[in-house]
């Protein structure tokens, strides 16, 4: 005689098995970049007075090639400060302030002094974009400079950027605690670098430095 069959513990399961699928499916949904943000967000991004956050940035370009971790915070509407940490200590602490560009090397002693232009950053960082560009290119708003951009969004901000600058280089980044606006940002960070007795560098001799491996 054949037995009937249980329909008991593996259906109950079933149901309990599927929303638990379902549950995670939606959290990592939430939690994965989002290629279109709401437009809410998206506004809200174009006007943080203040930025702070930790990039893996990777660029190819015609004269230079880098993947770096930095660290980088601005506030508007001309203050940029760009740190490109070292096992001992930073390597580099680039600060943008008005028409002033700085960048010191503690460890070699060195300083660079230029403007801050889209140039004197491509001379220095290989990135062709002036201050406020960053700036934009970091919240969402593409210059109309760049040759292309995309970015995928956080809750409120881009996680993700790949962009091809005007020169034809072409920069990643990654972004990982970034926070706007950034209230642990004071006046000191985007000041004069410290450089007494510092040996004067050129923009070659300054990006042949950070960018040494």
């Amino acid at each position: 005689m054949t037995r009937p069959r249980s329909s008991g513990p593996s259906r109950a399961r079933r149901p309990r098995l599927f929303l638990l699928l379902l549950a995670l499916g939606a959290g990592a949904s939430c939690a994965a970049p989002l290629a279109i943000p709401p437009a809410a967000v998206v506004a809200q991004a174009r006007v943080v007075p203040s930025y702070s956050a930790r990039l893996d940035v990777s660029l190819r370009g015609p004269e230079l090639r880098a993947r770096t971790r930095v660290l980088l915070a601005f506030r508007r509407p001309d203050g940029l400060r760009i740190e490109i940490p070292g096992p001992t200590g930073a390597r580099l602490v680039a600060v943008a302030r008005g028409e002033r560009l700085w960048a010191v090397f503690p460890a070699e002693r060195a300083v660079y002094e230029g403007a801050a232009r889209a140039e004197d950053l491509e001379s220095l960082l290989g990135v062709a974009l002036a201050p406020p560009e960053v700036m934009d290119l970091l919240t969402g708003v593409p210059s109309p400079r760049l040759r292309a951009y995309r970015a995928r969004w956080g809750t409120a901000l881009p996680r993700q950027i790949d962009a091809t600058l005007p020169d034809g280089a072409r920069l990643k980044a990654r972004v990982e605690d970034a926070e706007a606006p950034a209230t642990s940002l004071g006046e000191a960070a985007f000041t004069e670098p410290v450089h007494a007795g510092y040996r004067t560098i050129d923009a070659d001799q300054a990006r042949a430095l950070w960018s040494a491996r």
